[in-house]
């Protein structure tokens, strides 16, 4: 990884022909963001998707040291903070419901795919009560009950396309690659 690449590719958003990054929308993200590991480049080719995109504003003030991440509850700073305080991979999803909402690893996983095939109702079928259940695992590890109900709904719009981290882990690799063959060839 060459800090090089970096700089006069991806944070100066010279990328056209770089895969993942050519259109004008992620040269706006990159120029403000400013990514300077792997972790930043996983981390923007899976934001960049209708679900996590919303957090894009919140992880370019926390990257820029402009704003601090607030977590609603005990827990979540362990889960997100590699992704600058917002939830944008499905694995974070998985341990949002497992570690700090108390559901069991297969509850999480049904919960987990249901959002990656927009399956809301899923989610929402009174019968399961998972609403309630999260709601409730959030409050007992210190969450405000407003602020529980307002994140369930902002992680039923997540649900609506969100990647794991191993798939944007491999287009952030090839999107390297590209960038490096650009910036040395």
């Amino acid at each position: 990884i060459e800090p090089e690449v970096f700089a006069n590719i991806f944070s100066a958003a010279n990328t056209d022909c770089v895969f993942q990054f050519a259109s004008n929308g992620m040269k706006d993200m990159l120029r403000q963001f400013r990514p300077s590991s792997m972790e930043d480049l996983i981390l923007l080719v899976a934001a960049y998707r209708p679900g996590p995109m919303q957090y894009i504003p919140e992880i370019i003030k926390v990257k820029q040291g402009q704003k601090t991440p607030a977590y609603i509850a005990d827990g979540l700073e362990d889960i997100m903070s590699l992704t600058y305080g917002s939830p944008i991979y499905q694995e974070q999803v998985m341990s949002i419901f497992n570690k700090i909402a108390g559901f069991s690893l297969g509850e999480s996983d049904i919960i987990r795919r249901a959002m990656s095939k927009k399956k809301l109702a899923v989610l929402t079928d009174p019968k399961t009560d998972y609403h309630g259940k999260f709601v409730h695992g959030l409050i007992a590890n210190h969450a405000a009950k407003e602020n529980a109900e307002a994140y369930w709904e902002q992680l039923l719009d997540f649900a609506s396309y969100a990647f794991n981290k191993s798939h944007a882990a491999a287009y952030a690799h090839v999107s390297y690659y590209t960038a490096w063959l650009k910036y040395h060839y």
